[in-house]
């Protein structure tokens, strides 16, 4: 578990090239407003036209009049911006100012640190700096509310075997940084470089996953990691450590829901597959007829889009349409299991083996096995315990090579 952070991983530019653009008078948002590129590379909002056209889109962007603006300069528009703010702090000014409002906070997290820690170490490795994570962590952890009066309050760090702050993630899975104590009482940094054995609710700053893997004694499959970054935390701890891996994704409950309540957009795209493919079916290499497929590629692109809305605006995380998205297939490769909540896990016994649902390549799923009576009924059953048995699948086990030693292929995610 970690606190709201922000996450490195993906190459930025100078963050000055994009700063945040003031609402002209009007209210009108300057990014729907015509755009003209400045020499140094960013976008500059032209005046607003008495008669303004109506912009337009098209595949990689939108038109208005002369001027052009991609969906690529938009997003690093958005990126750099966001980088800006969390560089300034005032992000986290603003965070501080309203936890209630910011932070979700959960009574189960305490609880179920404290039975972690009865079986095994938990360290928390955390890209803000101590002040933050202090407030953050204080907050998540106060449970006065539901205390008896006179009861001693316990502090959070008493929760965890080691606490690193200022990780620099994913820096922090390859060289890291110097490895420094932090003093609690000030919040700032002791001076020279820590080389001493793990102390009992000491917080360090910087370091690397090695070092992590040195003070605590453990390496490789042994370390289970959690983090909501597929990039920053999955991806990188992976391929550098070998770790296990947890992949939070709070967005999984609303397209759990919308995943059961269209299910017949879904079933209507595979029809619309299979009657594309029954077309050809009688069609070989001789052939020099060529079906019309003109009205079903419209009704495919139709029922995409719609599915697609059924999401909200950006669409799925995990899908578009028939196709998994690059997010998809990187949770599919580098998390060994995921989630909603880290919190899932106080429904499941420790000794708990997850196992992933076999999934078929391409060529395994055009035959069809014939089986007993028997079998059959044991093909059946098994999905059915997958879904219906207990614990219920609060946690999903991601089917992959779990190896670590795949080629690199680092897509930003």
């Amino acid at each position: 578990m970690t606190p709201p952070s922000p996450h490195g991983g993906f190459p930025r530019e100078p963050a000055g090239l994009c700063p945040w653009l003031p609402l002209p008078q009007g209210g009108r948002n300057p990014a729907l407003l015509p755009q003209q590129v400045h020499p140094e590379g960013r976008h500059e909002a032209l005046p607003h036209p008495q008669h303004p056209l109506q912009p337009h889109s098209c595949d990689t962007g939108y038109k208005h009049g002369n001027l052009f603006m991609s969906f690529r300069s938009m997003f690093q528009d958005v990126r750099e911006a966001m980088d800006h703010v969390h560089l300034l702090g005032c992000l986290k000014e603003k965070t501080l100012e309203n936890l209630e409002k910011y932070v979700v906070k959960d009574p189960r997290v305490p609880l179920l640190l404290s039975r972690m820690k009865e079986v095994g170490k938990v360290f928390l490795a955390t890209n803000s700096d101590y002040s933050y994570t202090d407030a953050i962590m204080s907050y998540l952890f106060d449970s006065t509310d539901g205390d008896k009066a006179g009861t001693a309050q316990r502090p959070w760090r008493s929760y965890f075997d080691l606490i690193v702050v200022d990780t620099r993630k994913p820096l922090f899975f390859a060289e890291g940084t110097v490895l420094r104590q932090v003093n609690t009482a000030t919040g700032k940094l002791r001076i020279g470089t820590y080389t001493g054995p793990l102390q009992h609710c000491a917080v360090y700053s910087g370091g690397s996953s090695d070092v992590v893997c040195d003070l605590l004694g453990v390496k490789g499959k042994e370390i289970l990691y959690m983090g909501d970054h597929i990039f920053g935390d999955i991806l990188k701890s992976k391929k550098r450590q070998g770790w296990r891996t947890f992949l939070v994704v709070p967005e999984l409950a609303r397209e759990l829901q919308v995943w059961t309540e269209k299910s017949e957009l879904f079933e209507e795209l595979r029809s619309l597959d299979l009657f594309l493919a029954e077309l050809y079916q009688h069609l070989d290499s001789g052939s020099s007829e060529r079906p019309d497929i003109s009205s079903i590629k419209r009704r495919i692109q139709k029922v995409t889009h719609e599915m697609d809305m059924c999401y909200g605006k950006m669409g799925s995380l995990f899908r578009c349409g028939s196709r998994q998205t690059l997010f998809a297939s990187q949770l599919m490769r580098y998390a060994d299991l995921y989630a909603a909540s880290f919190v899932n896990f106080l429904y499941y016994p420790f000794s708990y083996l997850f196992r992933a649902p076999p999934v078929l390549m391409a060529h395994e799923s055009t035959v069809e096995h014939s089986r007993g009576d028997a079998g059959e009924a044991g093909a059946a059953l098994a999905p059915w315990l997958a879904w219906h048995g207990h614990p219920s699948p609060q946690v999903r086990a991601a089917p992959q090579d779990s190896s670590g030693e795949e080629e690199d292929d680092d897509g930003e995610a």
